[in-house]
């Protein structure tokens, strides 16, 4: 380890390497021609632009308002000088309007250029060609049965499989398709190496962190800096055959179309696109919403014996018919007696989420969830390496940019024994903890705020059964728990944006090494925060609500407030309510958000970008300029900045959480899910291939940390569901009076209610009934502690059976398939052959999926025949 003194001058150049015009590797084909239409190009027509930088200038010679003065005119000259000296090829463009000047720099990398830095990144390049096209599971078991998948769909030009390695420089005659350099590297693949060179690049003091094109463009430097679409994403209205499509009209028209909602997604294409980061997203949630069909039947299959329920259930009979035998003691101090009859209807309903089969649909949920997670592990880790994305975290990946320019020291690394950016483990520590103490305390804003929802709805139904309204008066309770779930829902959202703001800047304080590393503590923080946001309200309906409230007479009150009594059907048909207002409210308000604002944030920008026709002279021009179509970075400068994955990833996580973990009070959780996400993966479509500037390309090997994350929640859900059906259905007290009692359940509702004690009576002059097992006195009856020890046992046994089952289910079903180990085993080798110095790629046989798979013997002596393959070997070496 040592520091790093070479940079004592802040000025020093980070990105150094020898550029020289005209290199030749092997038989590269210089300046070949670009496809036909292409208009990402310079003015020469033939040289790629790989990345676009903007910024905004008034015409006028006054500063501007943003604060970009001669500070921002230096450092952009001096960023656009480096940029220049590290071999990149550089070309300006205006766009003249009446208050304003858009300057936009294109860039471009030269071949040099891209060797060298393929080779800094690890950047993977092909080997050969692999016959494997891409199977979804349920297309696999249709095909088992001799039945077409009703769910495909033939994309054309799907991207070839090619087993891979990492590129060197000195052997590249080995690499499939290095004869032609303008195709050797793929467009994403370009974009990597130019993000790679502007997020490095200082154009300040590196002391104070003026490194990097991100900081550029937050200090408003740089008005925007993206790589280009190909294309128009709409189809010409001309015909065209499909095999002419481009890649992201293919996107559009075979995926982020409505009429797409029943097909598969075309992974590979939105891969080859959008690379490896946003392709695992699409497939993590496709797989998930696939995996959301048998729960969603099941579900409303138990929703639908509740139905039935209503219509036959002894003790609703009971409750519909007791008319005034059972008079109610008052749910709040100011409240009247209520005659338990009036709740006819509401506890019919409650049988809809309260009945028999929540017991066996909770065991399967949590069986469904450890089930899913082992099969997606079993998707990932094919696709992972279909993508070539196995070992990248492991091995290939880099530093930050930002890391490695604002880093103090450097150390080895031990594994590539490259010389590395390091970060004090001490330091970070006690970053990390200070970040923890503002967890801490944004967990107690979010109780406390609980706390005011909890005195809010006792208070408003005060308020409310006051009122001279009768109708009012008679739903005081219904309308304080509606008004305080929405109301808990707003808080929600807007602690939410507090927060996820104030993570970012604490994580970025913590200074991570990889881009991975960041991402996972982000994410983890605001996860952390967003667990207790949006679960606690739940959580204390479920568990809380109504168990410390004494009785009549005897009453537990809260800042001098008697404590909250669950409603007249019970707390379950509350949580059941409280679930539907912020999961589906949510998830209404987030769909509405992704449909509406985007088209307006993008009408507004396009709007402030559109020139003002005030002179005549201008009015003439423009009209000119109108009838000839938009450059391709104009276009793509008036779409909107891509946001990442986060949200997307945030919204579907949480709603895991709410179908898993609280599934015994709500069965149609997972229907409303799916319908949710049949729209969601049509919406994030439209918003990538549509409306969204083309993000960088991320290399992702699986989804991240939110696995272990919905892991946690998955044992969450089992614990969650045992106390559920064991403490807030009637569930076990029913069985318990079915086998002590009268297997009618009749009687069970006089068995359910105690009597109001002695005291409480005389000094009201009347007896009345509450919810409870105690005797006259106030005393728990042996009932309670009978069924108390069934409750915990129930407990015990119900979460030792489900993870002892998941337990075996996670140890039959093996983490990687036996076919992507065999591959991996062959690219691994592959891979040497290519990279050794004194043996021969040509000599290498490749043999195609069926040939790996299969185990036909051969005598010793005869030779295989090797496959047949559309592209050209490798040149020998």
């Amino acid at each position: 380890m040592r520091r790093r003194g070479e940079q004592q001058d802040d000025n020093a150049t980070l990105i150094a390497m020898e550029t020289t015009a005209g290199t030749s590797y092997g038989s590269i084909v210089t300046n070949a021609p670009l496809q036909p239409g292409d208009r990402n190009v310079f003015s020469d027509g033939s040289t790629r632009v790989d990345f676009v930088l903007v910024w905004e200038e008034p015409r006028v010679s006054q500063e501007d308002k943003t604060g970009a003065g001669p500070a921002h005119r230096k450092w952009r000259e001096e960023f656009l000088s480096r940029l220049k000296r590290s071999g990149l090829l550089l070309e300006w463009k205006e766009v003249v309007q009446v208050k304003k000047k858009i300057c936009f720099v294109l860039l471009s990398a030269p071949w040099s250029v891209l060797c060298y830095y393929a080779e800094e990144i690890s950047l993977r390049v092909p080997l050969q060609v692999v016959n494997a096209p891409l199977v979804n599971w349920s297309q696999k078991v249709l095909s088992q049965m001799s039945l077409q998948s009703p769910l495909s769909q033939d994309v054309p030009n799907p991207p070839p499989d090619y087993y891979t390695c990492q590129f060197r420089s000195s052997k590249l005659s080995r690499f499939l398709g290095s004869q032609n350099k303008e195709t050797f590297f793929k467009t994403t693949q370009r974009h990597q190496v130019l993000y790679e060179i502007l997020a490095r690049t200082p154009y300040g003091s590196v002391k104070q962190g003026e490194v990097g094109i991100d900081r550029l463009v937050n200090e408003q430097v740089f008005s925007a800096a993206y790589p280009l679409h190909e294309g128009d994403f709409q189809l010409s209205a001309a015909p065209v055959a499909p095999q002419d499509l481009g890649l992201r009209q293919i996107l559009y028209s075979y995926w982020a179309q409505w009429s797409c909602w029943r097909r598969y997604q075309p992974l590979d294409h939105i891969r080859e696109y959008f690379g490896e980061k946003i392709a695992l997203y699409f497939a993590w949630l496709g797989f998930y919403t696939g995996w959301l069909f048998p729960a969603s039947v099941m579900g409303t299959v138990i929703f639908l014996v509740g139905v039935w329920l209503m219509a036959t259930d002894v003790p609703a009979k009971e409750v519909c018919d007791s008319g005034n035998g059972f008079i109610m003691c008052p749910l709040c101090n100011i409240c009247s007696y209520w005659n338990y009859s009036s709740i006819c209807v509401t506890y019919k309903v409650g049988l809809l989420f309260d009945n028999g089969g929540t017991v066996f649909f909770s065991v399967f949920m949590s069986l469904w969830a450890v089930t899913f997670l082992e099969y997606w592990k079993r998707t990932c880790s094919a696709l992972s390496h279909r993508w070539d994305c196995s070992d990248f975290q492991d091995i290939e990946e880099r530093p930050r940019p930002e890391f490695a320019a604002m880093a103090p020291m450097t150390v080895r690394n031990p594994v590539t024994g490259a010389e590395e950016p390091y970060f004090p483990e001490k330091q970070r520590f006690s970053r990390t903890v200070t970040g923890c103490m503002v967890i801490i305390i944004m967990v107690t804003v979010v109780l406390m705020f609980l706390i005011s929802i909890i005195l809010y709805r006792t208070i408003l139904s005060i308020v409310i059964y006051k009122s001279a309204n009768s109708f009012f008066s008679f739903a005081a309770g219904r309308i304080a728990s509606f008004t305080g779930s929405v109301l808990n829902l707003l808080v929600i959202l807007m602690l939410s944006k507090v927060y996820t703001a104030l993570a970012h800047l604490l994580t970025r304080w913590e200074m991570h090494r990889t881009q991975t590393k960041y991402e996972d503590m982000f994410i983890l923080k605001v996860f952390i925060f967003q667990f207790v946001n949006f679960y606690s309200s739940p959580v204390y309906i479920a568990f809380f609500k109504g168990r410390f409230i004494g009785y009549p007479g005897n009453y537990n009150t809260l800042l001098g407030v008697r404590n909250e009594d669950c409603g007249a059907g019970g707390c379950l048909i509350e949580l059941a309510q409280e679930l539907l207002v912020i999961m589906v409210g949510k998830q209404l308000i987030n769909n509405v958000q992704e449909f509406i604002s985007p088209k307006v944030k993008s009408w507004w920008h396009r709007r402030k970008l559109k020139p003002q026709k005030e002179e005549k002279k201008l009015k003439e021009a423009q009209e000119e300029e109108e009838k000839e179509e938009a450059s391709p970075w104009e276009q793509d400068y008036q779409l909107l900045v891509c946001e990442g994955l986060f949200d997307e990833y945030l919204e579907m996580v949480l709603q895991f959480g709410f179908i898993t973990i609280f599934v015994a009070a709500c069965p149609l959780a997972p229907l409303f899910a799916l319908i949710n996400n049949w729209v969601e993966i049509r919406l994030d479509a439209q918003k990538f291939v549509t409306e969204y500037r083309r993000p960088v390309v991320e290399r992702a090997q699986d989804i991240g940390i939110w696995f272990p994350i919905l892991q946690f929640i998955t044992h969450m859900a089992v614990l969650s569901n045992a106390f559920l059906i064991a403490f807030t259905s009637s569930f076990l007290p029913r069985l318990y009076y079915r086998y002590t009692q009268d297997r009618t359940l009749s009687g069970f509702i006089n068995f359910t209610l105690a009597t109001s004690p002695r005291s409480y009576s005389q000094q009201h002059n009347t007896t009345c009934r509450y919810r409870g097992f105690r005797d006259e006195n106030g005393e728990y009856l042996p009932e309670y502690f009978h069924l108390l020890a069934i409750q915990l046992s129930f407990v015990i046994i119900f979460e030792h059976v489900v993870f002892l089952i998941g337990r075996l289910i996670d140890l039959m079903v093996p983490d990687v398939p036996e076919e992507v180990e065999m591959k991996m085993k062959r690219e691994h080798y592959m891979a040497k052959e290519a990279l050794a110095e004194n043996q021969s790629l040509g000599n290498v046989l490749i043999l195609g999926d069926k040939d790996i798979l299969t185990s036909d013997l051969r005598r010793r002596g005869s030779k295989a025949t090797p496959p047949n393959s559309d592209s050209p070997p490798p040149n020998p070496i």
